[in-house]
């Protein structure tokens, strides 16, 4: 799964990556929870790219209750096209959601140890996404879930699940909503090869804690 996540590029780093025309109200964010609002790129009518700030907790159209949002903040690939939940953004709504690491932990005998999986030089990358709109007679919500996997061998050794990254080269593809996505084409092997497994302490248990601290 993917249950917290570190975006700290800076805004022209972001805007230069996924070919924004603007960026607004970014903060870089050491340890992203679900339940808040998170970047998205999303891509418009004309084929551009646009950041937009969703609800990370996929709340279906149908849904009666907001509240199934807490349940739906991964989506598993091997059953996107079975799912209710995710089958029609699969088809239609996907999206990009821009990291630089994520924090996943691994069971031992002596406790759960977390670790921060990110890139040597912490560069920007993307999980692949999925969004939906939901309303009611007072509300209206974008929400979003990140797209998980197996865990191939190298995170195998501290969870059995990870998200799905999507390299630059294909976010075009992930994106268009003119073409049917199949997310198993995304080589995750390719993608994680050049990760690290970085052991961090335990202050990234909790989500008040939003510092480079969480990173040592």
């Amino acid at each position: 799964m993917c249950g917290r996540f570190v975006l700290i590029a800076s805004e022209q780093q972001i805007i230069e990556h996924f070919s924004l025309r603007r960026l607004a109200n970014y903060q870089p964010d050491y340890n992203i929870p679900p339940g808040q609002k998170i970047l998205n790129i999303v891509q418009l009518e004309d084929g551009s790219n646009k950041a937009a700030y969703l609800h990370w907790g996929l709340i279906p159209s149908w849904s009666k209750d907001r509240g199934i949002g807490n349940r739906l903040i991964n989506a598993r690939a091997e059953t996107l096209i079975e799912k209710p939940s995710f089958r029609s953004a699969y088809r239609k709504r996907r999206c990009l959601i821009p990291a630089t690491g994520f924090y996943e932990w691994q069971r031992t005998e002596s406790g759960k140890h977390p670790y921060h999986i990110h890139y040597p030089d912490n560069r920007l990358f993307a999980f692949a996404g999925l969004w939906e709109h939901w309303e009611n007679e007072t509300e209206t919500i974008y929400s979003c879930a990140i797209v998980t996997t197996a865990a191939d061998a190298k995170i195998a050794s501290i969870h059995d699940r990870m998200p799905v990254v999507i390299r630059p080269e294909q976010y075009a593809s992930w994106l268009d909503k003119k073409t049917e996505a199949d997310v198993s084409s995304f080589d995750q092997s390719a993608a994680y090869r050049d990760m690290l497994l970085t052991p961090v302490s335990n202050r990234v248990n909790n989500p008040v804690h939003n510092d480079a601290g969480c990173l040592s």
